[in-house]
């Protein structure tokens, strides 16, 4: 069986969506996967009751315990290694990872990011769009890399930019797709591990 462990370090929206679509498409059976863990960097993640309401383990490696980046990618690490992960999965997972942990987990890491990369890297992507006067906006799921939401593309969704449009109701359209291709992309991954 491969293990999926999911980070997060708040609401969880996107986390949820890919545990229900596990468990509705019975990923055990037909992709030989199943959602092990959600590890939180943040004890007061709201995501985490989530998770364990959908019946998975939890666990918290607590970023400001650790004096630096290094020590508490370690220890994050070390948790991770104990759920034996196949695929890591980040969903809102707001933490910069080191080169270690990307080296670590290279070629089974994922994340999405609230834009249609290569556009608008990093923070602050909707009201980035929305100066830049783009009409369309989006989300990418993508394999983590050593540079920061440049590795390769899996899943995108487009959404319109409309007139007038705030930052924050630009956001809620662009997460309900997100919500629709980070489950679809992560089952494709996971397929293409049964073929090789």
């Amino acid at each position: 069986m491969r293990n999926i462990v999911i980070l997060i370090s708040g609401s969880g929206s996107n986390m949820a969506a890919i545990v229900r679509a596990a468990q509705r498409d019975r990923w055990d059976e037909h992709l030989n996967a199943r959602v092990a863990a959600v590890l939180s960097n943040r004890a007061d993640a709201p995501g985490l009751a989530i998770a364990r309401d959908l019946g998975i383990p939890t666990a918290v490696v607590d970023h400001r315990a650790f004096a630096t980046r290094e020590d508490f990618d370690a220890a994050l690490m070390a948790e991770l290694d104990r759920h034996a992960p196949d695929l890591v999965v980040l969903a809102g997972f707001m933490r910069i990872l080191t080169l270690g942990f990307v080296a670590h987990h290279a070629g089974r890491l994922l994340n999405i990011h609230p834009s249609l990369l290569p556009a608008f890297p990093g923070l602050h992507t909707h009201q980035r769009a929305i100066d830049a006067g783009c009409r369309f906006a989006g989300a990418t799921v993508h394999q983590v890399t050593a540079e920061l939401d440049h590795g390769e593309i899996l899943d995108q969704a487009v959404v319109p930019v409309l007139p007038g449009d705030s930052a924050e109701a630009l956001a809620a359209r662009v997460l309900s797709q997100e919500h629709l291709i980070y489950p679809r992309a992560v089952a494709e991954f996971l397929r293409g591990l049964s073929s090789n």
